[in-house]
């Protein structure tokens, strides 16, 4: 292939590989913001033993994704100016954006490869202890709170291994509470729906910025060396 058709075909994946990486920045900043604002997560910290920690990570997790989200913005933009410029700066830039965020996602990427479960023990465990201590408590302490959890996941209780509920329990899940499935169930469910998504866009965004990095590295290399001409079509 010719230097000046590499050129232009580098050109327009560039462009291509820009919209998508957009669109997967705004795809990661609303699954921060349903994630953030979404009631299920809210109400895991209302029964969550350590609430200040908890809080603490879900604030975390929150601004990580918003800044993973909008380095993925301003590389596609700064991308498709610069490819459309002939900009090295730009292009520079760019990478810089690109690699940040594909070092972070490595990182996010090599701990659910490490600790894929752990995220759902510790809100199984949270349930299981507020279940318990509701079941336990003759005042019924942190049952509004168990009763919200259980209302936001639409379930109801746990599920005996003898099929047996004691009547403390059996007054959680009454009448058409009682169809409810299996708040263990429900809530690991979720937690897995939630998850694949997490890894889908972690897939996505390391595939994305990776291929960026190729591609506005041999941008920049062949606007440094003169072979990039902006006319070229």
């Amino acid at each position: 292939m010719e230097p000046c058709r590499r050129v232009r075909v580098a050109k327009c994946q560039m462009l291509a590989t820009s919209f998508f990486v957009l669109l997967l920045g705004s795809a990661m900043a609303a699954t921060a913001a349903l994630s953030y604002f979404g009631p299920h997560f809210a109400v895991i910290g209302h029964v969550s033993a350590d609430r200040r920690t908890y809080e603490a990570v879900h604030h975390w997790a929150f601004f990580a994704g918003i800044v993973l989200a909008a380095l993925l913005t301003l590389g596609a933009v700064l991308s498709a100016a610069a490819t459309v410029r002939g900009a090295g700066g730009l292009m520079a830039a760019a990478f810089l954006s690109f690699a940040l965020v594909f070092c972070a996602l490595a990182q996010v990427a090599f701990w659910r490869l490490h600790n894929p479960t752990q995220v759902e023990d510790a809100v199984l465990d949270a349930y299981d202890r507020a279940y318990d201590q509701v079941v336990r408590s003759a005042s019924g302490t942190g049952r509004q709170e168990l009763v919200a959890m259980q209302d936001t996941f639409w379930c109801c209780g746990k599920s005996s291994p003898l099929g047996l509920l004691g009547g403390s329990e059996a007054d959680l899940c009454q009448g058409e509470e009682a169809t409810r499935q299996d708040c263990l169930q429900g809530i690991q469910s979720f937690l897995r729906v939630h998850g694949n998504i997490v890894s889908t866009l972690i897939s996505l965004g390391l595939a994305f910025t990776a291929y960026a990095m190729l591609l506005s590295s041999f941008i920049w290399f062949t606007i440094r060396s003169g072979r990039y001409s902006v006319s070229q079509r």
